[in-house]
């Protein structure tokens, strides 16, 4: 029906004025502009750049099928219900070379394709930004944002990939790729040095705006520096530096991808880009998030749910965000309970007083408990041992009872307080498995990153999220590790300590 009125309404035209059938079909749609006409026009250079912003990771997706972030699930720590979900079949070993044409390419669109997108993208927009008529600082700040984005998209591809290809101009459909290969991993990350260090004095050293104004998510020179930090930590790591396993991973002319040479220096190099991070950022006013009472178990709540807060330093706008609240929230409450803490996991969370609750395993599997943690694993508590501040109920299986506060932050148990009731994951109950594959499988599920307060899945109601790349915590520990190697502990446990003390 559509098709035959606007056949009748164009023959219309035809029929009453050539001339303004001229004009009306002469119209360029906007989806067929050309790149020239694209940069000779402020407004629609800044549409393009803008778009090359959806490009970046999707992560806060943490497996099923879909697979844009599967690595969470795909580990030790996690678990997933679903057959088919990426995550088990890396978990298992029967991920094979076919798994993303099985799957319908979607892993490897955001973790190969995506990254490429926005690559092409960036080049395009760097070789055409000359030409947009517009205020010379600000078309300065863009050329920042984009040199930032194309090292941390090459950074996202290196650390799935290895060494990758270096692609620094834009290439037409019928350019010569031949040279378009895999670089050695040194020339990799030389190239994301410099991307960092030309975008550096481009960029504010943080954003103008303030908390949850229209510039969050845009990257700073903070961002810049937390890149570097865990970049150059990364290259000082034995996996990457004179790894051995590396030894005959070499190009077509024979060249070694990976130097087989350890460099103790690459500490040094980590070290000093993270205190330089750290010193920055403090000058600015970044500081560790804490809650306004300082309550170890708010602090590293809301941490991840309280967007745009003064420990985060660059992060992805997710909008109001509903998948990660559906998978991991109890099928009870019209959840997946798709999102499962190991029991390995959960025995790695210390005890209230410190102590290591769990220090081994038997050859059965059985856990060799510490004596000195006051760790049981039969029982249950009193009615009155529920904890003042409301970390955890009565009435509770021991082994959860007087645990640290990042646990009751991060992990549902069974007869945990969740939305107002309790939880309970055995078969056949309110939250446990009935039929199908929604339903726990290791008895926890996951709690950290979800708004207790503002979801309600039943009634489609969702909270506004970001998913956090870089905070000012990690590069603390990246400071600690770094420094460690190069030096010894002295130095590395105040920054332990500052992030131990929070929570």
């Amino acid at each position: 029906m559509k098709n035959k009125i606007l056949y009748t309404i164009i023959s219309v035209v035809f029929l009453f004025s050539n001339t303004s059938c001229d004009d009306y079909l002469d119209i360029t749609p906007t989806e067929q502009t050309t790149l020239e006409e694209v940069f000779q026009n402020r407004n629609n250079a800044e549409a393009f750049f803008n778009a090359i912003y959806w490009n970046l990771p999707y992560e806060m997706n943490f497996g099923n099928y879909y697979g844009s972030n599967p690595f969470v699930a795909g580990s030790d720590e996690m678990d997933e219900p679903y057959s088919n979900a990426l995550p088990n079949f890396i978990n298992d070993g029967t991920w094979a070379p076919d798994y993303p044409e099985r799957d319908g390419d979607v892993m490897i669109s955001y973790t190969w394709t995506s990254p490429m997108q926005a690559l092409r993208k960036i080049n395009i927009f760097l070789e055409n930004l000359h030409r947009v008529p517009m205020d010379v600082t600000l078309k300065e700040q863009w050329r920042g944002e984009a040199l930032f984005i194309r090292a941390f998209m090459n950074f996202c591809l290196l650390r799935i990939y290895g060494p990758i290809p270096i692609i620094d101009r834009y290439y037409e459909t019928d350019s010569d790729f031949s040279q378009t290969v895999r670089k050695p991993m040194n020339d990799c990350i030389a190239f994301i040095l410099k991307d960092c260090n030309n975008a550096k004095p481009l960029l504010p050293m943080r954003t103008q705006t303030g908390a949850r104004g229209v510039d969050e998510g845009r990257p700073t020179q903070a961002s810049v520096l937390a890149l570097k930090s865990r970049l150059l930590l990364y290259a000082a790591s034995p996996w990457w530096n004179g790894n051995e396993d590396y030894k005959d991973f070499k190009d077509l002319d024979g060249n070694p991808f990976f130097s087989q040479e350890y460099d103790k220096n690459k500490w040094k190099l980590a070290a000093d880009a993270a205190l330089a991070c750290i010193d920055s950022l403090h000058a600015v006013g970044y500081n560790l998030y804490k809650s306004p009472d300082n309550d170890p178990y708010e602090n590293y709540i809301g941490l991840f749910i309280d967007n745009y807060n003064e420990e985060i330093i660059f992060a992805r706008n997710m909008g109001i965000f509903s998948q990660i609240e559906q998978i991991a929230g109890p099928r009870g409450m019209s959840g997946w309970s798709g999102l499962c803490p190991t029991q390995e996991h959960v025995d790695s969370y210390e005890m209230e007083n410190g102590t290591t609750p769990i220090i081994g395993y038997n050859t059965d599997g059985s856990p060799i408990i510490n004596p000195e943690s006051n760790y049981s694993e039969t029982g249950f508590t009193e009615s009155t041992d529920a904890h003042p501040k409301g970390y955890y109920p009565g009435n509770i299986f021991k082994m959860w009872y007087k645990r640290e506060p990042r646990f009751y932050a991060s992990v549902s148990y069974s007869q945990c307080m969740w939305r107002n009731r309790r939880l309970d994951f055995r078969s056949g109950s309110t939250d446990g498995r009935i039929s199908g594959p929604d339903y726990s499988t290791t008895g926890y599920l996951m709690r950290k990153f979800l708004d207790e307060t503002g979801v309600n899945i039943a009634q489609n109601m969702y909270t506004e999220k970001t998913w956090v790349y870089f905070r000012l915590g990690e590069i603390y520990l990246n400071y600690a590790e770094a420094i460690n190697e190069w030096e010894g502990p002295e130095k590395a446990y105040p920054y332990v300590n500052i992030i131990r003390e929070r929570a």
